[in-house]
């Protein structure tokens, strides 16, 4: 019987999978990553309902050092971090390869709502959830090879409805659980309650429009991304957009314009179809965060980098967030936004 290992958290999700894996006749191998998070008992009952090992694998140490720390800087510096890719191919999976390798699994799974595929050459791709509860845009730095082990069982669900009345027809204990957060480690959703608890606490500063007159006074960078409306507390004639932070000055820049772009350059970035970029430019559908629709664009691709030139002007792109490439289902690669 071939092994698996799935990241198991005692969410519905991985739950699901789990039992879905099983019935596939593959052997479950649990595993659980101590983030300082909690969750262990909820992952342990999952496992112990559905007679599969769980290995509990620490962490907190990396976790901190490759996503918390990463996240703190991104918005000190005036940018919109996107955690979960990060933590996607640097931790989550990274603790998957390991945890294979000591048991000799050949398969490596999740929860996660995307789907494997493969080209004409039988090369290996990522592809969209059959759902519009898609993930893919979370996992678009993972390598190929990667890739060629993963197996995602809730790829062709049709709604997150679904999997939770699987659970309940299985008596899985975790069916009723709450989804989690975006942000997994800021649980009640205040990134700037947060980062000011591990002593970021930027000054105030002016909001300032594109000529540079003052229109009032900001409460630090770290609240404000480019394209918010809410929240600004300043009169105007109309409805006041960010546009963009400018932290080496202490500004927030407003106006009445919403912000839509035509053009961006994207950096670092990476390919799990690499073939897509060895020619030259071409063209695609791009999404500029993970719950924006995907625009079509021509993409120039220069090393790591990519000038991206939309058909039709995109809202709001936010220094930090992935921009993902798509043909249709099949995710050509991302960076990050400049």
């Amino acid at each position: 019987m071939e092994k698996v290992v799935l990241g198991l958290s005692g969410g519905v999700d991985s739950a699901v999978a789990a039992s879905l894996l099983q019935k596939q006749g593959l052997e479950v191998h649990g595993l659980f990553l101590d983030l300082g998070l909690g969750g262990e008992a909820e992952a342990q009952a999952v496992a112990d309902r559905l007679g599969i090992p769980l290995f509990l694998s620490h962490k907190r140490e990396p976790f901190e050092q490759s996503v918390c720390a990463y996240f703190q800087e991104e918005y000190r510096n005036g940018r919109t971090p996107v955690p979960c890719v990060v933590c996607n191919p640097l931790i989550k999976f990274y603790a998957l390869v390991e945890y294979a390798a000591e048991i000799g699994a050949n398969y490596l799974a999740t929860g996660h709502y995307a789907r494997i595929g493969h080209d004409r050459e039988g090369r290996t791709l990522l592809m969209r959830a059959a759902s519009t509860k898609d993930q893919s845009y979370m996992l678009h730095r993972l390598p190929r090879e990667m890739l060629s082990r993963c197996i995602f069982p809730l790829g062709e669900a049709e709604s997150k409805q679904e999997i939770r009345a699987y659970a309940a027809k299985e008596a899985i204990p975790s069916a009723e659980k709450k989804d989690s957060m975006d942000i997994c480690f800021i649980p009640d959703g205040d990134w700037c309650g947060w980062l000011e608890r591990r002593g970021v606490r930027l000054p105030e500063g002016n909001f300032v429009d594109e000529n540079g007159n003052i229109l009032g006074r900001h409460l630090g960078v770290h609240r404000y991304t480019v394209g918010q409306r809410k929240g600004l507390g300043v009169s105007a004639s109309g409805r006041l957009f960010v546009t963009a932070l400018r932290p080496e000055t202490n500004e927030v820049v407003l106006s009445l314009t919403d912000p839509i772009h035509y053009e961006l350059t994207a950096k670092q970035m990476h390919y799990c179809a690499p073939e897509y970029a060895a020619h030259g430019p071409f063209s695609c559908d791009v999404r500029v965060r993970f719950s924006q629709r995907a625009d079509r664009a021509d993409v120039y691709p220069d090393g790591d980098t990519v000038r991206i030139v939309f058909k039709q002007g995109v809202r709001a792109p936010a220094p930090g967030q992935a921009a993902v490439l798509y043909d249709g289902d099949i995710v050509i690669g991302g960076g990050f936004i400049c």
